[in-house]
């Protein structure tokens, strides 16, 4: 994950010659039934966790068993299903708010739970060596399930998820937490897995909400010393304090 390169150090006084840890970054190309499909950048670990659970986000499979075969090898991801591709790169966004996909979960937290998950990613050891990467957490009641690392924070969500897939966890029961920014491209992500609440220690954008207000997750943004703000779904956060009116 690591690759150590060359480099120019220099302050306002002083310069000088040193070597800095920097991320690996490789690209990979994913075949799909003999044809080319995407070619993407990731860091090279959890590779076919990625592909699987970007090939269920992206609505390419809708179940595990849609998945004939995958093989990963020198940046090429070979992927057989066991039926024709219907879907193309240009179709996998979600132009329209017809066919945004819909949340089925009752799942509640206590915001405790979100608290302890976050700082938990924040022990990344790569995260704090570089810097440069983004990191996402799997959770559940009973705690961590898994946690990806990596420069992209799509590449990251979709690696957590195709984690989840592999080991038959209903996803429907667990929550996403990330350092980065909460894009609309991570809600879209988590409504198709069935995710209900993603939480970030950083901020979310205005197409976030709106999605998610729409497809049932709960998204929680700046989850820091000990406090957040809950902006879509705040019924599947529960507290014991009462709410202050501003």
């Amino acid at each position: 994950m690591l690759k150590e390169h060359n480099c120019i150090y220099r302050n306002r006084e002083h310069i000088s010659e040193s070597k800095d840890k920097v991320v690996a970054e490789v690209p990979l190309s994913i075949f799909i039934n003999g044809s080319h499909f995407v070619t993407t950048t990731l860091s090279p670990q959890m590779t076919k966790e990625f592909v699987i659970g970007f090939l269920f986000t992206e609505r390419v499979i809708t179940r595990l068993d849609e998945l004939e075969s995958l093989q990963v090898a020198d940046n090429i991801a070979t992927v057989k299903l066991n039926q024709p591709l219907t879907v193309t790169p240009k179709k996998r966004s979600f132009r329209g708010k017809s066919n945004l996909p819909l949340i089925r979960s009752e799942l509640q937290l206590d915001a405790d739970a979100i608290f302890d998950a976050v700082n938990s990613i924040l022990n990344s050891e790569l995260h704090k060596a570089t810097g440069g990467v983004h990191v996402v957490g799997l959770f559940d009641g009973n705690g961590k399930i898994c946690v990806s690392e990596d420069i992209g924070r799509h590449n990251a969500l979709d690696k957590v998820i195709g984690f989840g897939l592999t080991r038959n966890i209903d996803l429907e029961t667990t929550f996403v937490v990330c350092t980065s920014r909460i894009s609309s491209e991570l809600v879209l992500k988590c409504s198709v897995a069935n995710i209900p609440v993603l939480a970030s220690r950083s901020a979310t954008t205005s197409l976030a909400i709106e999605l998610a207000a729409k497809t049932g997750l709960c998204i929680i943004g700046f989850v820091r010393d000990e406090r957040m703000n809950i902006y879509t779904h705040t019924e599947r956060i529960v507290s014991r304090l009462h709410k202050n009116k501003q």
